[in-house]
C-alpha cells in the first residue's frame, strides 16, 4: 500500500475532543495516532471484531477484484475510535492502489478538492474523515466525481469563467463519519456500499489488546487483558491507549509484566474504575447526585460545579454515561438514575419525579 505523502502530512485534519487530557475519549490525537500506526492491521483478515461489516466488505472487494474494476464507493459510519481510518487503509491494500487522506474540515473550497482529485491515479483510495463537514462547493463537486470520474474546474471569475472538464481514472471514495445523520442524501446516496460499525464486546477487545501487546514487544497476561477491556467502553482506541499506560507504569514502577496487578495498578493511578468512568465521569454523577439531588439540571449547571466547559461535558462525558445508563437526557435538563446512585455508593432519593428509573 502506497500513501501520497503530502496529503497524509498536511491534509489530516481529524477532530479532538477540547479536553484533550481525558484518557477515554474516543477522538485520537497527535500522539494517539503516532502510536496507533504500529498496531493497524494490513488486511481484512487481520482486522479484529466488526463481523458483519468485515464480512460485507469482504464479498465487495473480492467481487470487485473480480472483475478487475475499483470497488463502490464506501461509507464508514460508527463512533470514533472503532477503527474507521484501519479499514480504510485496508480497502486500499486490498485493492492495490495508494491511499489518499484528507478530511472534511481541510476542505473548504472546491478548488481544495480539485487539488486532491488531480492527482488520483486508477485504483486509488481517496479517504475522507469527517465528510459530512465537508464544505458545500466542495461537496457538489465530489458528487460528480463520485458517480461520472470527472471534475469542471473553473478557470478566471465573473462572466469570463470557464469550466475545464477533468476526467479521472476509475477510484474509489471511502468516507467516514460519526454523524451520518448531518450528511445530505444526494451524497450518501453516492456510496455504493455502507458500514454501521459497532462498540465491541470485552471478548473482542481482549484479542485487540493481546495483538498490540505482542506487536509492542509484550506479553500481556489475559487476566490483565480481561481488567482493561472492561474499562475500555467498547472502542480499540480507548484499549490500546490504557494498554500503553499499564505498559508505563509496568516498566516504570512494576516488575516489566503486564500481570494483573500491573493492569490494577497502573488504573488505579489514571483514576479509570471498574466500569471505565474517570474523574470527569464521575465529578458530573457527583454533582447531580450530591449537588442536585440527581437532577433535573441543565447542562450549564452541571458544567460549572465540575469547573469545566458545557462542550467538553456534553462531548466528552455525557455520552458514554447515557449509553451505560447512569445519566439521561430530558427536556428538563440531566437526571442521574438509580444505577448512577449505586456506582457512587449513595443512596437515591425517594421523592417522586426526582429519580428517573
Amino acid at each position: 500500500m502506497r500513501c501520497s505523502a503530502p496529503l497524509c502530512s498536511t491534509s489530516v485534519v481529524v477532530a479532538v475532543a477540547e479536553h484533550e487530557d481525558h484518557l477515554l475519549a474516543a477522538e485520537a490525537d497527535e500522539l494517539d495516532r503516532a502510536a496507533e500506526a504500529a498496531l493497524r492491521p494490513r488486511r481484512l483478515d487481520e482486522f479484529i471484531g466488526q463481523p458483519v461489516v468485515r464480512d460485507q466488505l469482504s464479498l465487495v472487494l473480492d467481487a470487485a477484484n473480480a472483475r478487475s474494476k475499483p470497488p463502490d464507493h464506501v461509507l464508514l459510519a460508527g463512533p470514533p475510535g472503532l477503527g474507521k481510518t484501519t479499514l480504510a487503509m485496508i480497502i486500499a491494500g486490498e485493492v492495490g492502489g495508494s491511499l489518499k487522506i484528507t478530511s472534511g474540515p481541510a476542505v473548504q473550497h472546491a478548488g481544495d478538492l480539485a487539488a486532491i482529485l488531480s492527482s488520483v491515479q486508477e485504483q486509488d483510495v481517496l479517504f475522507i474523515d469527517e465528510i459530512h463537514r465537508l464544505a458545500r462547493p466542495a461537496e457538489e463537486m465530489l458528487y460528480l466525481a463520485m458517480e461520472d470520474f470527472r471534475v469542471d474546474v473553473v478557470v478566471g471569475k465573473g462572466p469570463g469563467a470557464t469550466a475545464i472538464p477533468l476526467t479521472l481514472p476509475p477510484f474509489t471514495v471511502v468516507g467516514a463519519t460519526t454523524r451520518s445523520g448531518l450528511l445530505p442524501a444526494p451524497l450518501r446516496d453516492r456510496f455504493g456500499f455502507t458500514a454501521h460499525m459497532d462498540f465491541y464486546s470485552e471478548a473482542e477487545l481482549e484479542l485487540v489488546l493481546t495483538r498490540s501487546a505482542r506487536l509492542l514487544g509484550a506479553e500481556l497476561q489475559p487476566e490483565a487483558a480481561t481488567q482493561i477491556a472492561s474499562r475500555a467502553r467498547g472502542t480499540p482506541r480507548i484499549a490500546n491507549r490504557l494498554l500503553r499506560r499499564v505498559q508505563d507504569w509496568a516498566q516504570v514502577r512494576g516488575t516489566g509484566a503486564l500481570d494483573l496487578d500491573a493492569a490494577m495498578a497502573a488504573l488505579d493511578v489514571f483514576e479509570v474504575d471498574r466500569r471505565g468512568l474517570d474523574r470527569l465521569d464521575r465529578a458530573v454523577l457527583r454533582a447531580l447526585c450530591e449537588r442536585f439531588g440527581g437532577g433535573p439540571t441543565g447542562l450549564t449547571t452541571v458544567a460549572v460545579a465540575v469547573g469545566e466547559e458545557p462542550e467538553t461535558v456534553e462531548t466528552v462525558a455525557e455520552p458514554f454515561l447515557v449509553r451505560e445508563g447512569l445519566m439521561v437526557r430530558t427536556p428538563r435538563g440531566r437526571v442521574a438514575t438509580a444505577a448512577a446512585f449505586s456506582h457512587l455508593g449513595l443512596t437515591p432519593p425517594t421523592s417522586p419525579g426526582m429519580l428517573w428509573e
